[in-house]
């Protein structure tokens, strides 16, 4: 399957047993799904227990979608791009996170971030487990409305948006919507007077891998100014906003941002507002999670009463661990040291401009693995005791900029035809066009 091509995923079949439960894990092309899907038995996703032996499971069902799909490639009479690099996608790992996420911040709920990683089927799913979507721009607004989610589950969340794009959100009734400044509130009355605003606020995220604060947020000193503005303009004020930076590694900076949205809240009052929601944004790493939550749950209780609607714009959270993507080695290149010892370019077909953008754009470090040497298949292989091989990863454009790894050791003499497989794959998709 290319790059190019869908198909139709076909809904499990659900029983009382099975209700809601995703199928686990689907071949993926780069930007597509293919047919070939694998039904997860999960029952119980609350105990930890059965947690880990459903991903255990899965990671059986991973290898065995892996190797299929290699083994179909006929390389000597396929056709060009056949063997694509592709994704296997752990549904169930999506369904876990959702159930991790209610049961420890059973107060917040989850607007997934589109722009994360914006497959289809990720967002069908999502759509079906009950999650609200935070949009950034028409093209991803347009994609959540076409699967029949209701307007009133999309936050517009651009504090700069299009003039254009106000209208858009108008039209389809799209009405919450960030700002953090007074030339958007001036855009909003103009295009679109009765939305709903949230007044992103400014926070520390210097202990997070992409600081936001440097382009978005309200420093706390002019939103008493923008409040005022906003109410002698007549718009409706709903809320405050905040984000700590993608892949936030400091769980007390929700803590403190919690407490300038408080204080925010109270400078409303002076300006007629009874502010209702407040937007805890995203930042959510699938490692940190409970730590974060452990300190997040308690500043809400403490600082904002159960009136206070509360959502969350996790994005990375939900997707990074359950896609798995499979690269093909279509050159190598040996290079000794002084020495005479040597060691190798491999030469993948995806790269830093595609779906390993991250490592650009998000300081995302993807791990090289063997998936297949020669005829054997090593996917989830232990340690080797062999001696490891210097090796540094390239995509496959001629910009020397596509570097995947400078660095990395392998424990085989990889061939052109062998193929690497990244794990955490599913939040460096590149999102959709603006």
């Amino acid at each position: 399957m290319s790059p190019q091509e869908t198909a139709v995923w076909t809904p499990v079949e659900t029983t009382p047993a099975t209700q809601q439960q995703p199928l686990c894990p689907q071949v993926m092309a780069p930007s597509a799904i293919s047919p070939l899907a694998y039904i997860s038995t999960a029952t119980n996703y609350y105990n930890d227990a059965a947690t880990e032996t459903k991903r255990a499971f899965a990671k059986t069902l991973i290898a065995n979608a892996l190797q299929e799909r290699i083994n179909s490639i006929d390389y000597d009479k396929c056709e060009p791009g056949g063997e694509d690099a592709f994704f296997v996608a752990d549904l169930g790992e999506i369904y876990r996170q959702h159930m991790r996420w209610k049961r420890n911040l059973p107060r917040v709920e989850a607007f997934y971030a589109v722009k994360c990683n914006p497959n289809m089927t990720v967002l069908r799913l999502l759509a079906a487990l009950g999650t609200g979507f935070d949009c950034a721009s028409k093209t991803e607004i347009q994609t959540v409305l076409d699967m029949g989610v209701s307007p009133s589950r999309i936050v517009y969340a651009h504090p700069c948006k299009t003039s254009s794009y106000i209208r858009y959100a108008s039209q389809v009734d799209v009405q919450m919507m960030t700002f953090d400044n007074a030339e958007e509130l001036i855009k909003i009355h103009k295009f679109f007077p009765n939305a709903k605003l949230i007044l992103r606020i400014l926070t520390d995220d210097s202990k997070s891998l992409c600081r936001l604060s440097l382009k978005y947020g309200a420093p706390l000193k002019t939103t008493r100014s923008l409040l005022e503005l906003a109410s002698r303009l007549g718009l409706n004020i709903i809320g405050v906003s905040f984000h700590v930076g993608s892949g936030s590694y400091d769980p007390t900076a929700f803590v403190r941002s919690v407490e300038d949205a408080r204080r925010v809240f109270d400078e409303a009052t002076e300006f007629g507002y009874d502010l209702k929601l407040l937007d805890v944004g995203g930042g959510y790493g699938p490692d940190n999670f409970e730590s974060v939550a452990s300190l997040l749950g308690p500043a809400l209780d403490k600082h904002f009463p159960p009136s206070v609607r509360v959502i969350a714009e996790p994005g990375r959270y939900y997707v990074a661990t359950a896609f798995t993507i499979a690269t093909h080695v279509i050159a190598r290149r040996t290079v000794k040291n002084d020495d005479g010892v040597a060691s190798y370019m491999l030469y993948l077909n995806d790269g830093v401009y595609g779906n390993f953008s991250g490592k650009l754009f998000d300081h995302q470090n993807p791990v090289a693995k063997i998936l297949k040497h020669r005829d054997e298949y090593l996917y989830d292989s232990p340690e080797s005791d062999a001696r490891l091989i210097k090796y540094s990863v390239w995509g496959p454009t001629c910009d020397s900029l596509d570097c995947i790894d400078d660095n990395c050791y392998l424990p085989e003499k990889v061939d052109v035809g062998d193929w690497l497989y990244f794990t955490d794959m599913g939040g460096q998709f590149s999102p959709l066009p603006f």
